[in-house]
């Protein structure tokens, strides 16, 4: 029985040192290394080996090393493998902070001030409080909700949207089709993060678009397949959104002819929202195989069927 770490080197060497540490019963291997490929039951990676079917013929779990699991090609996985996506503390703790520096720097301006000093323009105007911004976040799982609750406490009007209902003190809950039209209707900043699947892809759209107030900003932190590209920059220049921050795209990276990176009114940043530490995901993945070997439920596990 061992795992094999499929990612980059750098992360290797500390998972390698936290296994040798923790698990040392447990043979670890960094890719392209694999040991005798029918002892591999753990597979850890950010994209799979396109013949993971008959590479790891043994496979039980695949643990992914991101928040979502869209970048893994499905198709390879065997039918009956486990797959468990990351849930990690920094994960979270990143994806506040982005959250929170995006909806404060349209809260008090920060883009329009960056707009005005490339035109070298000096032009204040008074602050507005927090409060009277509506924050509205798509998707209320592990790392929507403590974005709600971060952005609750710093007193915006908040609501999130998921497909089922939740509830975050402070803020009002919209579920399912039915009310997300509700939910837009009084969202002045759209905070992207749902996961990304064959219901949520191109979500962020014309139609969705024209259902948020005029002048709205959009976060996207999810994936860039939720946005409809095309209709974003009509969007913007017809003053339908007055701001998008986007730190996922489609491409990654954009190619440098893409529009998005010289137009006024989006904020670029290269998918840097959130990561898990190399430590402390190999942590989480060593609590997880213990639950596992114990016979208990681990976090992060995947229901394929709704893709997570």
């Amino acid at each position: 029985m061992s795992i094999v770490f499929h990612h980059t080197p750098e992360r290797a060497r500390v998972w390698s040192e936290k296994f040798a540490e923790c698990r040392p019963d447990l043979p670890f291997y960094a890719w392209p290394e694999t040991g005798p490929k029918e002892d591999v039951r753990y597979l850890a990676a950010w994209k799979t080996p396109d013949d993971l079917a008959t590479l790891f013929p043994n496979l039980e779990i695949l643990f992914s090393l991101g928040a979502g699991i869209d970048q893994l090609n499905l198709a390879n996985v065997p039918p009956g493998v486990k797959i468990v996506r990351m849930v990690e503390s920094s994960l979270v703790e990143g994806m506040i902070e982005y959250v929170l520096w995006a909806v404060l720097s349209f809260h008090r301006d920060m883009f329009r001030y960056a707009r005005q000093q490339h035109d070298h323009i000096w032009n204040g105007s008074h602050n507005r409080p927090a409060k009277l911004y509506r924050v509205g976040v798509m998707g209320m799982g592990e790392l929507g909700s403590p974005v709600l609750e971060k952005l609750v406490s710093f007193g915006y009007d908040c609501r999130g949207w998921s497909r089922s209902r939740r509830e975050v003190t402070g803020a009002r809950s919209f579920a399912g089709e039915g009310e997300l039209e509700a939910f837009l209707a009084e969202t002045d900043i759209l905070v992207c993060l749902v996961p990304l699947t064959d219901a949520t892809r191109g979500i962020l759209n014309h139609s969705l678009f024209e259902k948020l107030p005029k002048g709205a900003c959009l976060i996207n932190c999810g994936r860039g397949g939720h946005l409809v590209q095309d209709d974003l920059i009509p969007a913007l220049d017809s003053g339908q959104l007055s701001q998008a921050v986007l730190d996922v795209a489609s491409p990654e990276p954009l190619p440098p002819e893409h529009p998005f990176w010289n137009h006024p009114c989006i904020f670029l940043t290269p998918h840097i929202a959130s990561a898990a530490q190399s430590d402390s995901a190999a942590d989480t993945v060593l609590a997880n195989l213990g639950r596992y070997e114990a016979g208990e439920p681990m976090s992060g596990m995947i229901d394929i069927g709704r893709g997570y």
